[in-house]
């Protein structure tokens, strides 16, 4: 019955193209409520009811609930042998030497450069890179030694090594300048110096400040001259 009345209805519209046709034409007219709809603020009042986030924060705790006390104490999300993101020594040992030998390595070679040019002498570019490659393996393997966990377990008696470290270095420095000739200097400089360094970064804030304080003590009471 109702496919006959859609038959019918087709072929009463190919005879009256008035009532087919008119229905289909676009129309650029919009009514009130359109225009309301348009007008209207969207809704920022939030969800109404709970949230997805809500409910597997709910689920977990439910969860939580079923497990034994203590269940989550000293446990964190990193897998089984990752060091923890918030390890202040991400690296390791290793990466640390890596780094350290190759910085205190360049280091020797830009004071060996400016020792050669403080006496006015030719720099030898051959020995000086020579020199820079032989301190590497040896400022790897310090840097590793007291860069593992073993050592750091005690700051206090690695900050006192690098502050005995950093004042024998020093003061050997002050001396040997204003006390031996200038091809010792040139020798002995560049390692003792980078030494040095080494050590005073690798300190604590206050000891660095009582290597400065014995240091320059040093240099004023034998009456040296800074160079």
């Amino acid at each position: 019955m109702a496919a006959g009345n859609r038959k019918e209805r087709r072929a009463a519209g190919k005879h009256d193209g008035k009532t087919t046709g008119a229905a289909l034409q676009p129309t650029t007219e919009i009514d009130e409520a359109g225009i309301e709809y348009l007008l209207q603020h969207p809704d920022r009042s939030g969800p109404k009811g709970k949230t997805l986030f809500d409910l597997a924060d709910e689920r977990q705790r439910e969860l939580n609930k079923a497990k034994p006390a203590g269940w989550n104490l000293n446990k964190d999300n990193t897998p089984a042998g990752e060091r923890p993101f918030n390890d202040e020594d991400p690296i390791g040992p290793a990466g640390n030497a890596v780094l350290y030998s190759i910085s205190l390595a360049t280091l020797h070679l830009t004071l060996d450069v400016v020792v050669y040019s403080q006496y006015r002498e030719d720099v030898v570019w051959s020995e000086i890179l020579q020199r820079a490659a032989k301190v590497l393996p040896i400022f790897f393997v310090l840097v590793y030694l007291l860069h593992v966990d073993s050592v750091k377990r005690f700051p206090t008696l690695r900050n006192l090594f690098f502050l005995a470290t950093s004042v024998i270095a020093g003061c050997y420095m002050v001396y040997s300048g204003n006390v031996n000739g200038y091809f010792f200097v040139m020798k002995t400089a560049p390692p003792i110096g980078a030494l040095w360094i080494w050590s005073v970064v690798e300190m604590s804030f206050p000891y660095a400040l009582t290597n400065a304080a014995v240091v320059l003590g040093y240099l004023w009471w034998n009456g040296f001259e800074a160079f």
